[in-house]
């Protein structure tokens, strides 16, 4: 492993890089990507919109693919900032 000083003999452990990172599906957030498709087929193909849904769901999908790209921590950050509550109503 590494060769520090400070580092234990017989207590370093190798970390898969899979489980630091965020499950990812199709390049967006796995909850964020289904929740996405569940909505453009139910616009396009429940309510019948098509022309609508299947634009709006592309369009989404690629919007949140390049906030993934930015920051993969993107959605649950967002998430923490609707939960804050509003200290400065005016």
């Amino acid at each position: 492993m590494t060769d520090d000083s400070t580092s234990i003999e017989g207590y370093e452990v190798p970390l898969h890089l899979s489980l630091t990172e965020p499950t990812l599906f199709g390049g967006v957030p796995r909850e964020f990507g289904i929740l996405t498709f569940v909505l453009t087929m139910v616009v396009a193909l429940g309510l019948r919109i098509w022309w609508l849904g299947f634009p709006l769901g592309i369009g989404v999908f690629l919007v949140a693919v390049i906030l993934t790209r930015r920051d993969p921590y993107w959605l649950p950050i967002f998430r923490r900032h609707l939960r804050q509550p509003n200290f400065l109503d005016s």
